[in-house]
């Protein structure tokens, strides 16, 4: 345990936060990946009554191809998923579905978050896992109630999140939600959101195309962004008392006069159907945020193992403790909690259990550290592993 001085992020000068939403390529796949991996662990635990080896933290969406026109493109060719790394095919002489389980996974995802997205015509899938090596196999067949860590990683956490944070975050999901999409049904889900604040003021930048279906033409396009614009500004009025300026900026590459090239259109709602690729780690971390003032793993939590990986349990974990020794303890400002494994330990038994704490104005570090170490303790308990855990499979926990 140890105190850390300085300013806290939310009074530093500069901050930058980042969110890529529901449709951006990066989120499609990490999605993508947790949906299998969750699908794969209840058919494990129904078949086997426990999550067997396997990791779908391998995969990519490669780009298709469009040409996109007022009143309606059209796609030449559909986006291709790689789903990928190592699962279980094979157990107690039964086999597993694996691939089918995977694909089914996959289409279930579009279905219910890509309004655009027909998964069985825009969507190639190819399933290039393949069972796991025997040595890491091993730690499945092991029945103990905490599974031992099947890697030597680390994951972080923070909390509290800043306003800057709290706006990105929520503008993502206040652009995807029902009651959005409902009121604005020509906005594509592929929302990107990056917020920088320097001092008090907040610069938010929003990328988000318009499915050209809806659009008449460029007019049509302009006037129906403004008012979108308009709309967005009213959604952040809240968040005006925290900072001296928001200055919002919309679809910033847009350019009159030059029709569909000079605008940010789409036929399904995400840049993969032509523009962009996406890959498993790429996009937010296990809160939903990329926030390059932080301290940040670069694991990609979407998709590994919910019972062993450490690059998924201790992100999330890190992340569950940060707030609750920051809730729990009201003299901490800010709190880090860090969490190392050793491959083989149980995961209740970390290498290393450590928070860094920025405290209120004359509050000392032997003042709190029983309570935090209490703290920390009681969320590394068996109990609260296996809870964790089983939210974890269970798809409970969002992870990107």
């Amino acid at each position: 345990m140890e105190e850390i001085g300085g300013i806290p992020i939310s009074r530093q000068t500069v901050e930058v936060v980042e969110r890529k939403g529901l449709g951006h390529p990066d989120t499609i796949m990490d999605s993508i990946s947790e949906a299998v991996s969750v699908a794969l662990s209840k058919v494990y635990i129904e078949e086997f009554g426990q999550v067997l080896h396997h990791n779908i933290d391998k995969g990519l969406l490669a780009a298709g191809r469009a040409v996109k026109d007022f009143g309606g493109g059209k796609i030449l060719k559909p986006m291709h998923i790689y789903i990928g790394d190592r699962a279980t095919f094979l157990a107690g002489g039964k086999k597993i579905p694996v691939r089918e389980i995977a694909v089914e996974a996959a289409k279930g995802w579009f279905s219910k978050n890509l309004r655009f997205v027909n998964p069985e015509r825009h969507i190639k899938y190819n399933v290039v896992l393949a069972p796991g090596s025997e040595q890491l196999a091993r730690i499945y067949s092991e029945r103990e109630t905490v599974k031992k860590a099947n890697d030597t990683s680390a994951g972080v956490g923070f909390w509290p999140l800043t306003k800057t944070e709290e706006a990105v975050l929520a503008i993502e999901k206040f652009l995807n939600s029902r009651p959005w999409k409902t009121r604005f049904p020509e906005t594509g889900e592929d929302v990107k959101v990056m917020g920088v604040r320097e001092g008090k003021t907040l610069v938010l930048t929003i990328a988000m195309p318009l499915i050209d279906r809806f659009l008449r033409g460029e007019g049509d396009y302009f006037s129906r962004k403004d008012f979108i614009l308009e709309e967005i500004g009213k959604f952040l009025e809240p968040y005006k008392r925290e900072f001296d300026l928001i200055d919002l900026h919309y679809n910033s590459l847009d350019e009159r006069g030059r029709g569909t090239k000079g605008v940010y259109l789409s036929v399904l709602g995400t840049s993969a159907e032509d523009a962009d690729s996406g890959s498993v780690g790429r996009g937010n971390r296990v809160n939903g945020l990329i926030t390059f003032s932080r301290p940040m793993s670069l694991e990609a939590g979407a998709g590994k193992n919910p019972v062993s990986h450490v690059g998924k349990v201790y992100n999330v974990l890190a992340q569950i403790l940060a707030r609750r020794v920051y809730e729990e303890v009201e003299e901490i400002e800010e709190a880090y909690i860090y969490l190392v494994s050793r491959i083989g330990i149980p995961l209740n038994e970390p290498q290393l259990a450590s928070a860094k704490l920025r405290l209120k104005k004359g509050v000392k570090l032997p003042d709190i550290s029983a309570k935090v170490k209490e703290t920390i303790e009681d969320g590394l308990s068996r109990k609260n592993i296996q809870a964790l855990t089983r939210g974890l499979w269970q798809g409970k926990y969002p992870v990107c």
